[in-house]
């Protein structure tokens, strides 16, 4: 293993990108290799570095660790970015577990039909603006950041759903000021805004492609339905 992370996965966003967000935030260069072919993911399987023989699958500190929370909770807490004690962490947990049921309508969004599209899209807007976003506009009232006073793996989630949501409307967050302020603010960040800048690791919105490459790679022959 080279001293770099090395990132397992499709050339695209699904599981992984919250991965890449975080080590970018962290300030971590890491390597990828894209699974393109179903030869690929078997040998991955044959080896065994896919525990639950799935993917994302992260080299790492002599480890191959798989499932997105596990991989997510050691970069945090490896990097500084899982708060200063028990209680800032388990604060983290709940608001990284509120944004992860808002990103897990958007995660299966490039898989369904057209028309299942349109009535998904209208389902995030609703629950964006009805559920989640009201939640967090009320924690960032009186702070720059959801827990303590420092910049945590929380924060990083919540800015890269919000860029989510606003692929779906663009105007999103014209009734939450503080969520506006918390954007800019998190955006700023000179990890964040490398980041963000074209050229990065980021992955674009997924595009037929991606949608394509992982059918074929998982061998997923069913349709995906809307919430």
């Amino acid at each position: 293993m080279s001293g770099k992370p090395k990132l397992y996965y499709f050339n695209g966003r699904g599981k992984m990108e919250p991965i890449r967000w975080l080590l970018a935030a962290a300030g971590v260069e890491f390597e990828e290799e894209f699974l393109e072919t179903r030869e690929q993911y078997e040998k991955l399987l044959q080896g065994g570095s896919l525990l639950f023989q799935q993917v994302p699958m992260v080299e790492i500190d002599g480890m191959r660790m798989v499932q997105t929370r596990a991989i997510l909770s050691y970069i945090a807490a490896k990097y500084n970015l899982y708060g200063k004690d028990l209680k800032e962490r388990a604060l983290i947990d709940m608001y990284v577990g509120g944004t992860d049921d808002l990103m897990g309508f958007i995660l299966m969004f490039p898989f369904l039909s057209a028309e299942d599209k349109e009535k998904q899209r209208a389902f995030i807007v609703q629950k964006a603006t009805s559920r989640y976003f009201p939640a967090y506009e009320k924690v960032l009232k009186d702070r720059d950041f959801l827990v303590g006073n420092s910049f945590s793996w929380a924060d990083v989630h919540l800015l890269e759903a919000i860029l989510m949501v606003e692929e779906k409307k663009s105007d999103v967050l014209s009734g939450f000021p503080q969520l506006q302020a918390f954007k800019a603010r998190i955006s700023s960040i000179p990890t964040i805004k490398k980041f963000l800048e074209p050229g990065s690791q980021r992955k674009p919105v997924p595009d037929d492609k991606y949608v394509e490459t992982v059918r074929r790679v998982l061998r997923m022959y069913y349709d995906v339905k809307a919430n």
